[in-house]
């Protein structure tokens, strides 16, 4: 199985076809997709002039397309690297593990629950912004646009956990920019999850 940057390499080559091209950057999103695989790919092609059905879409753009996605897998990348570093430490003092951890292995960052709704700027922007949150103390509000109105989907407010493509580290959503907020950027009366039905 091909990894993100032989899969990088192939977007390059100037020698493979456009459909190859246009393909290899679309698995490169099954190994980092930071709003999921619909939402980034939207993403990629809205701010790439990218029609997200064309198989002859201009090299340049896919390159373009490919750059973005590369700076915010650094960005995260470097994120990952730090954490382990931390936690390491950490746990040489005899911290305890904490509740959450990012799942890793593709899985979102900043989930967009509808693949419509996205945040604005680059992909690299968002991610280092919450990057910043992460390092913080917890917060309110959402940590990509600062938009203080979140809100639980039902089926987490009654207690069910299991709502449709959650995860352990999911939130409420931002009714600003569309993500599911990670609770580790909120603090706990924000992030309570059962029982809160929007928080602000």
């Amino acid at each position: 199985m091909a990894g993100f940057r032989s899969l990088a390499y192939q977007v390059r080559d100037a020698r493979n076809d456009r459909a190859l091209r246009r393909h290899s950057l679309r698995r490169c999103l099954e190994r980092f997709a930071p709003y999921g695989h619909r939402a980034t790919w939207w993403h990629l092609c809205d701010r790439h002039g990218i029609a997200p059905e064309d198989r002859g879409a201009d090299p340049l753009r896919l390159v373009a397309a490919l750059e973005e996605l590369e700076e915010a897998r650094a960005v995260w990348l470097e994120y990952e690297r730090q954490f382990a570093e931390r936690r390491r430490r950490e746990k040489h003092h005899g911290l305890r593990r904490p509740e959450w951890a990012w799942g890793g292995s593709g899985d979102p960052v900043v989930r967009c629950a509808d693949p419509g709704v996205r945040p604005e700027g680059t992909l690299g922007e968002v991610l280092r912004r919450l990057v910043t949150a992460l390092e913080s103390e917890p917060g309110t509000a959402c940590p990509v646009c600062g938009e203080q109105e979140l809100h639980w989907p039902p089926a987490a407010v009654s207690g069910h956990r299991a709502w449709e493509g959650a995860w352990a580290w999911d939130g409420p959503l931002c009714a600003g920019c569309g993500i599911v907020v990670p609770r580790p950027a909120l603090a706990d009366s924000t992030a309570g999850g059962a029982g809160a039905g929007a928080a602000a």
